[in-house]
């Protein structure tokens, strides 16, 4: 793929941290299924809609959401269009604001409350992602032909059928909130971010157009 893009630098700066020879042979396995399923997506020029999903959309989904979208342009990957939810509604984690805005997001609160609205802007002439804890089946979401990215191992197990979905793949990533009110919560939360890109890198990396 073509990077092509206007993304802002300080995103770029993290972007070109990353070393996707640091994924293991066997989570590439894991991955593999989701880059046949955007690769056939690109090669018959269809839209891509993709709903992350985790159990409380604070955490993971949510730096998934917005890696996804970000790597999506990066690429070039066209019409890929990136939603996030969860088995129930709750808020998004602050830590994760203040973490994606340490990697170059610039992130503005529109509504407050005890589930605050966030616009994510990751480049300049691109609409930002507007971030709030949701479930996944929300009206904000898309409702059908969309593809099911469980990224944690509790949401794929507790939710057996994702109503709409025309496709599910399971890419779980271990949950940071462990590391919640510690001494390595920011640490922790920063490699979390950069797990997630990666990951996205290596998959957007793998299409060709």
């Amino acid at each position: 793929m073509t990077i092509e893009s206007d993304i802002f630098i300080e995103i770029e700066n993290t972007l070109s941290t990353l070393d996707i020879t640091t994924i293991p042979n066997e989570r590439k396995k894991t991955l593999q299924p989701f880059v046949d399923y955007l690769q056939f997506k690109v090669s018959n020029h269809q839209e891509i809609r993709l709903n992350f999903i985790c159990t409380h959309n604070s955490r993971r989904s949510h730096l998934s959401q917005i890696w996804g979208q970000t790597l999506a342009l990066y690429f070039n990957v066209k019409n890929v269009f990136c939603y996030s939810g969860g088995t129930e509604a709750t808020a998004l984690f602050p830590v994760v604001v203040k973490t994606l805005k340490d990697q170059g997001y610039k992130i503005q609160m529109i509504s407050e409350s005890n589930n605050p609205v966030y616009a994510i802007k990751y480049a300049v002439n691109e609409h930002p992602v507007i971030g709030f804890s949701k479930n996944y089946e929300d009206n904000f979401n898309p409702q059908t032909g969309f593809a099911a990215i469980m990224t944690c191992s509790q949401a794929d197990i507790g939710c057996p059928v994702i109503f709409g979905a025309s496709e599910r793949f399971s890419i779980p990533f271990d949950d940071p909130k462990v590391f919640d009110n510690t001494a390595e919560q920011a640490e922790k939360y920063r490699e979390k971010s950069l797990q997630i890109a990666t990951n996205l890198y290596y998959i957007f990396s793998q299409l060709n157009s």
